[in-house]
């Protein structure tokens, strides 16, 4: 399974610039609330939070236009999903994103982005 993955040791620093590099990269803009990485508080240090391919999306998707593909991670066909939220709604960190306007939801696809932009080097793309 492929996955986005938090390296242990390394403290954020909270600069945002993985998020700012997934909303660039999927929604042509400087947003972190619609990026797939989320920078929360874990206690008194900013962390960041990541989609760990858990399923429930999918077995929400009345539409079932969200399905795994052979490496694991969970996709959304934009040509199924009518944006109905549901998705959205089950994320248990709230990573499953559908912007005011957009037609579909989006999520985490594991491709590196945030990866190549974090300056502390601690995300990180696993195979399982």
């Amino acid at each position: 399974m492929k996955k986005l993955s938090v390296k242990k040791g390394i403290d954020c620093q909270a600069c945002l610039s993985c998020s700012i590099a997934c909303s660039k990269a999927y929604f042509k803009t400087e947003d972190p609330d619609k990026a797939f990485v989320q920078i929360r508080m874990k206690g008194a240090q900013p962390a960041p939070f990541t989609c760990i391919q858990c399923g429930k999306c999918a077995r929400s998707c009345p539409q079932e236009a969200i399905t795994q593909n052979a490496k694991g991670v969970y996709m959304i066909n934009k040509k199924k999903c009518v944006g109905c939220g549901k998705c959205v709604e089950v994320c248990p960190f709230h990573l499953v994103v559908l912007p005011e306007g957009a037609e579909s939801a989006a999520k985490c696809i594991a491709c590196g982005i945030c990866v190549k932009a974090c300056p502390m080097e601690m995300l990180e793309i696993v195979e399982k």
